[in-house]
């Protein structure tokens, strides 16, 4: 049975980046990063442990298998990355319902990714229920960015429940900036 749950341990972490490293947009070939969607950004195990202890990322687990994850990146988080802090500056001069971000309580959705072979069995809307599950209670929102080129990844998004708000370009990609109210 498949299940989510928040990362406990340091062999889920591992687990997370091997398979994020499976699903890079350098390591996949075109057709693949048009019909199964792709991951933008590296993160090393500390990397990993430093945005957890802000925040418990979701992860779908199959017995002792990893299923999927969606990374959570707390706001306090990008003191400790200077390279997020641009990012950050684009999200706060957004508005939502007429309202800049920073006057929400918002978090940032890090990324996420399902395993090649648990695609179409509806872990990424799992991954998703569970965020709002453990943070709803705490934020109105939940934020994150997807390559333009990410089809996939944003018609998901938009099924959740996600609603573009924003497009721009970085020296990395194309950006639309997304917003899922849970207020």
């Amino acid at each position: 049975m498949i299940y989510a749950t928040t990362v406990s341990n340091n062999k889920e972490m591992e687990q997370i980046i091997a398979l994020q490293q499976q699903n890079l947009k350098q390591h996949l070939s075109e057709s693949e990063k048009h019909s199964q969607g792709f991951v933008t950004v590296v993160h090393t195990p500390d990397m990993l442990q430093q945005m957890h202890s802000y925040g418990a990322s979701i992860i779908a687990k199959d017995n002792d298998t990893l299923a999927g994850y969606a990374l959570t990146m707390m706001n306090d988080y990008k003191n400790d990355v200077p390279e997020l802090l641009g990012m950050y500056a684009i999200l706060d001069a957004q508005q939502w319902k007429g309202t800049l971000l920073p006057n929400y309580r918002y978090y940032v959705m890090g990324q996420i990714c399902v395993d090649s072979s648990y695609r179409g069995q509806g872990i990424f809307d799992m991954l998703y229920q569970k965020h709002k599950d453990v943070y709803q209670p705490q934020f109105d929102l939940l934020v994150t960015e997807i390559s333009t080129s990410n089809t996939r990844s944003q018609r998901a998004h938009e099924r959740v429940g996600f609603k573009t708000i924003y497009t721009y370009r970085d020296v990395v990609d194309e950006w639309n900036v997304v917003v899922w109210d849970w207020s």
